[in-house]
Parts: structure tokens; C-alpha cells; sequence
């Protein structure tokens, strides 16, 4: 299934792959891409605050990856 701003859904998980270590790909899930918004769905509190203290390392690490992503919004709930 396309989406209007033509990237597939697989395309921001490799993204991650790129930029996130293993260990940091196990408490997240991708939840969607729209508009250069980039958000995440993370299993825990404790990894929300240590992903939100990198948010603007990864920020940068995605850029390279693609131009288009713009923010990178980071919440609490299911991670499977």
C-alpha cells in the first residue's frame, strides 16, 4: 500500500536499523511516517527518557538516511 508521501512503511524501519543499536530496535516499534513526522512507539518509560536524551543525535543519524524526515516523536505503548 502507497502512501501519499510515496514511502513505503518498510523504508523508516530500515532507516532504524540504520541508526539504532539491536538492543534499542527490541523496545521500539515504528508507528507511522507523515508529513516529516517520524513516531515511535516505545515499551517503557525508562527507554522513552534514554531515547528522548538522544532525540537530536538520532534526529541528525536519520537525516542522512532521509531529507525528508523532520521530527522524530517518541510515546509509550505497544511494542510486539
Amino acid at each position: 500500500m502507497e502512501k501519499k508521501s510515496g514511502i513505503s512503511a518498510d523504508e523508516p524501519q530500515e532507516w532504524l536499523k540504520k541508526v539504532l543499536t539491536k538492543k534499542e530496535l527490541g523496545h521500539i516499534k515504528f508507528n507511522y511516517f507523515r508529513k516529516g513526522l517520524l513516531s515511535l512507539n516505545v515499551d517503557s518509560s525508562s527507554w522513552l527518557y534514554s531515547l528522548n536524551l538522544q532525540k537530536e543525535s538520532l534526529l541528525e543519524k536519520l537525516k542522512k538516511c532521509s531529507s525528508e524526515i523532520k521530527e522524530i516523536r517518541l510515546r509509550i505503548g505497544e511494542v510486539k
